[in-house]
């Protein structure tokens, strides 16, 4: 049973101060709102996603370069499960602390690569919180998050790069994963647990079968593989199907 919006939840939070909370927890769940003086560095998800003015394929060649490969599918799925980690984790965790969705429309979060670590998220105006139509909390974060953003962007790394689905939703499902671990080392005590909110996740297309889940102890090994062992000196992920079946985390 997927849950619902927590009934402990706090109801109207002002998003500033949830985003705080929120980026307290991480690099990866870092996002500023409002007024910035950098802001001309920025542009909406929007322009990545349809590859505007060459977007896309300047940033998987520069990720390639960063990573020191010429082989521009190990680049783009490495951009590809980033930009999801980044994106899951704002959206898990703003979850977690209102029981809330919160409104994360690709045109109204702008990116720019960063000199090092994750994407730089920036939201120009300050986002709704609300909460979902029926209370399915699950349906809500997969809209915002797979339908709005994970899609379109997997669509266009396809179309450039000739990624396979099967590695995306691995990424995608992999980067929730990330996610999760780390909201429940950092905030054990979220009014909504998150835990029982990726499970949810995990039993909607396309994360469905992407890999094996279990809650407790919570363990995950994907059915794909994010070629990041093709970079030299990159070994396997954690969660890779290419480890020997009773390796350690």
């Amino acid at each position: 049973m997927c849950p619902r919006v927590c009934d402990g939840a706090p109801d109207g939070d002002p998003a500033p101060d949830v985003l705080a909370r929120v980026r307290a927890i991480g690099p990866y769940f870092a996002v500023t709102c409002g007024p910035r003086p950098d802001a001309a560095r920025f542009r909406p998800l929007t322009d990545l996603y349809a590859d505007r003015d060459g977007a896309l394929g300047a940033y998987v060649a520069e990720v390639g370069r960063r990573l020191g490969t010429g082989q521009r599918r190990v680049a783009a799925s490495t951009l590809h499960i980033g930009t999801a980690a980044r994106l899951w984790s704002v959206t898990l965790a703003v979850a977690a602390l209102t029981g809330r969705a919160p409104g994360l429309a690709p045109d109204r979060v702008w990116w720019s690569t960063p000199e090092s670590g994750p994407v730089d998220l920036w939201l120009p105006e300050v986002p709704a919180l609300s909460a979902p139509a029926g209370g399915d909390l699950p349906g809500a974060l997969h809209e915002t998050v797979v339908v709005r953003h994970l899609q379109p962007l997997g669509d266009a790394l396809r179309a450039h790069c000739g990624l396979s689905p099967h590695v995306l939703r691995g990424n995608a499902a992999a980067a929730l994963i990330g996610a999760l671990r780390v909201l429940t080392t950092h905030a054990p005590d979220a009014p909504c647990p998150p835990l029982p909110l990726v499970a949810g996740l995990l039993a909607r297309e396309p994360l469905a079968g992407a890999g094996a889940f279990t809650p407790r102890p919570l363990t995950y090994r994907r059915r794909s593989c994010c070629l990041y062992y093709r970079v030299r000196g990159g070994g396997l992920c954690g969660e890779c199907v290419l480890k020997p079946s009773g390796t350690p985390r």
